[in-house]
């Protein structure tokens, strides 16, 4: 993007902040992302003419953030999409903001804030309200929470098209999970939506969204941590149904992530792919082959492999899948050797240049989507994977460094502008709660357990206006009101039980390989809660074990 801007960006960091002070003059924040065709879009049409890229040069310090790389700042500008246009005083308040903006409206916003700069100066500057709350609406954990989230999925469910509001449509595969084991029906049409309209049948992978209720207007870019949310949900509507049709997606998918997104040279997976010039998606099939790769963005972001880790691991356990297995293997080996420290998570590390450059450390959703990594890991592959030792690091570190209260800040209280001001997002503070509950089961330390349920009830409170966006909420509520079903088998990881444990249809389940502490070698048992099966020691036999447990 900077080829074309004209406009002298800063870097994010206490320098810019410091020379805004210096001027007492506002900060233009551009959020935008490698992936985002409108961000290169507003370059080429606001930010090249040259009297508009003065006037910012002159009057404002100008910082352009990537969002994958700073997703802190993003959480708290964020103008509801990218591009975002956002001015800030010096000490980082906010002074207003846009979205995309051509050359007219920009030249709107510019005289605007000008004058508002001029006659209020930073008394203007404003704190968002999500970061003047110490403390979320606590409450009680009940039956009543999953009822509420399947309303909310019932109420906003699109009846024609499939999916969930009348606005643009996201794939939301969260909802699809929850919904999965609560209305089948709904689930399964949205999973059809899903599949018929951001599915990419060519090359693979799913597009990000569409920005019509019909699905219409799909936006062709296609993100490491949606795509490996989707592998997991359509493994786990596979799991549920045992059709062809939900397996098909999740196989083109991983074979998308290992071959275009995978980066050999890492052994991981790229953070994402743009939709190229001319938007290359659109092209019939025989012009795609001709046309340009869209370009990819070879940053290996923490988080986002740990999904893909976790998604292939899932459901290499549903289909013996060696592909999806091997590759996961390999991600899960480089976010170890290269971005987890003592339990600590980096959030990137770039090497492709010379300044070798790494992301922020022990953020909240990383800290998360790692844990979840190697619990999977350690279910899924067994003790050979060696990864408790390691998921135990990371849960008492986050624990250690990120609990405040009852629940969880998203990084370090530390850095420019805002980020000195805690942020409690939901969406992390429910993934790491469930990959707490599973740690649990795995290690035997119901501490995690009690920790995972202090933090789900700590947002209880507001429970009952949860949209669809965060059903994953209402499931780790579940989880921990109704109890998880427990498979522990006495067998390694890869035995015929251990296969079999895997591939009852219940996507919540934990299982727990070499439990020969508590088992006799070559059988598994049955838990939910206090009552335990009898042992069982074929797979016919743990079916029916489980059966009988959930009646």
């Amino acid at each position: 993007m900077e080829d074309v801007t004209r406009v002298e960006w800063r870097e994010w960091g206490d320098a810019a902040f410091e020379e805004a002070r210096a001027a007492d003059a506002p900060i233009l924040l551009s959020l935008t992302a490698t992936w985002c065709d409108h961000c290169h879009e507003m370059d080429e049409e606001t930010y090249a003419v040259p009297a508009i890229a003065a006037n910012i040069n002159d009057d404002f310090v100008p910082i352009r953030v990537d969002v994958d790389r700073h997703p802190r700042v993003r959480d708290r500008y964020n103008m509801g999409g990218f591009p975002s246009t956002v001015f800030l005083a010096p000490d980082g308040a906010l002074l207003t903001g846009a979205g995309y903006l051509g050359p007219d409206g920009m030249r709107q916003v510019l005289d605007s804030v000008r004058q508002l700069w001029s006659t209020k100066g930073a008394e203007a500057g404003r704190i968002p309200r999500p970061l003047h709350e110490t403390e979320p609406p606590a409450g009680e954990l009940t039956d009543d929470i999953p009822a509420q989230m399947l309303g909310q999925l019932s109420g906003t469910y699109d009846e024609t098209a499939g999916g969930w509001g009348d606005g643009p449509k996201f794939p939301v595969p969260d909802a699809l999970e929850f919904a999965l084991k609560r209305d089948r029906q709904m689930a399964l049409r949205s999973f059809d939506a899903v599949d018929a309209n951001l599915h990419d049948e060519h090359d693979g992978g799913f597009y990000r969204f569409a920005t019509e209720p019909n699905w219409s207007g799909v936006q062709h870019e296609k993100l490491l941590d949606s795509n490996a949310a989707l592998v997991r949900a359509f493994a786990n509507a596979y799991l549920s149904t045992g059709r062809e049709e939900y397996r098909e997606p999740a196989e083109r998918t991983i074979e998308y992530l290992t071959t275009t997104l995978w980066l050999p040279d890492e052994a991981a997976f790229a953070g994402s792919q743009a939709p190229g010039q001319d938007d290359a998606y659109t092209l019939e099939a025989s012009d795609r082959e001709a046309a340009a790769t869209p370009p990819i963005d070879e940053t290996v972001f923490a988080g986002a492999n740990a999904l893909a880790v976790d998604a292939l691991l899932t459901y290499a356990a549903y289909t013996d899948d060696d592909r999806a297995r091997r590759y996961a293997e390999r991600a899960l080996e480089t976010v170890r050797e290269t971005l987890l420290e003592d339990g600590v998570v980096v959030h990137y590390r770039d090497t492709r240049d010379d300044r070798n450059r790494d992301g922020e450390r022990c953020l909240l959703t990383n800290q998360a989507r790692v844990l979840r990594a190697l619990t999977t890991a350690a279910s899924v592959l067994g003790a050979d994977a060696n990864a408790l030792e390691d998921a135990r690091a990371v849960a008492d570190v986050t624990i250690e460094r990120l609990r405040d209260g009852d629940s969880f800040v998203d990084g370090p209280r530390s850095g420019p502008g805002l980020l000195d001001r805690p942020l409690r997002p939901l969406d992390a503070n429910v993934e790491l709660a469930d990959a707490l509950l599973d740690l649990a089961v795995l290690t035997g330390e119901q501490e995690y357990r009690e920790i995972a349920r202090e933090t789900i009830a700590a947002f209880a409170g507001a429970s009952d206006r949860f949209g669809v966006q965060v059903a994953r909420y209402a499931s780790v509520a579940a989880r921990l009101t109704d109890e998880p079903l427990v498979v522990r088998v006495g067998t390694a990881a890869g035995s015929d039980l251990h296969r079999a444990a895997f591939r009852f249809a219940d996507h919540e389940k934990v299982v727990v390989p070499a439990a020969t502490d508590e088992l006799e070698s070559g059988t598994a048992r049955v838990e939910r809660g206090d009552r335990l099966s009898e042992p069982a020691t074929t797979p016919e036999e743990l079916s029916d074990r489980i059966l009988s447990i959930l009646e």
